[in-house]
């Protein structure tokens, strides 16, 4: 599967304006919906890991689409762009909607800094993983074998960006639970990432960029 280039026609700029907002949408809503669920902790077969491990990997699906269809320099703005509402949009919830339970705006008045931690590192691990992924792991999407990228991307993009989120967030967290299982927890959260990855993510990814080429295709 080949990299779509942007046409000149109106009708092909149109489904690619159409592309480009959803890409973005789905980028802050992935990023914002991850942050606060990263904070509750679930059981799995044993171990201790979060609800993010559920909702994040779909960001390296959703970079790898981007960059494939607008290339890195377009995909490497959109990131930028979409981070600072994702954060914005983190911290609101995160603070308003502590543990689950809706606590009130006035909350937004006093510094969280456990709260602070996990955006600053969703902040770092993002963009420090986002960029590996499209600089790194662009010359393996020119390969003709479309899975090598995103296989590549889960298993590297996705250790690198763990350890960054769970390093900055949790290490000596003033969260007791969090500052000690930090380890644990992120090691488990890699690890079922790479499980979503292969089982799910990446079967879905062949899904939706054979759908996107063929939307963004000159009819």
């Amino acid at each position: 599967m080949n990299t779509c280039t942007i046409s000149t026609n109106p009708s092909t700029s149109i489904r690619y304006s159409r592309a480009l907002f959803w890409l973005v949408s789905l980028h802050i809503f992935i990023i914002a919906i991850s942050n606060y669920l990263v904070q509750i902790p679930v059981g799995l077969f044993g171990f201790i890991t979060t609800w993010g491990a559920v909702t994040f990997p779909f960001i390296f699906l959703i970079t790898d689409l981007t960059v494939r269809i607008f290339g890195q320099h377009l995909a490497r703005r959109i990131i930028f762009f979409a981070m600072l509402p994702a954060l914005a949009i983190s911290y609101y919830f995160s603070v308003v909607f502590a543990d689950g339970q809706f606590v009130g705006h006035e909350h937004l008045l006093d510094f969280n800094l456990f709260v602070f931690r996990i955006v600053l590192a969703s902040f770092s691990a993002y963009v420090i993983g986002q960029l590996l992924d499209i600089k790194v792991f662009n010359k393996l999407r020119q390969l003709k074998t479309w899975w090598i990228a995103p296989l590549a991307s889960t298993f590297i993009g996705n250790l690198v960006d763990s350890f960054c989120f769970f390093a900055i967030a949790f290490y000596k967290s003033p969260d007791a639970f969090m500052a000690t299982h930090w380890v644990e927890i992120g090691a488990m959260d890699y690890l079922f990432k790479i499980v979503m990855g292969v089982l799910i993510f990446l079967p879905l990814y062949g899904v939706i960029l054979a759908k996107l080429q063929k939307m963004l295709a000159d009819k």
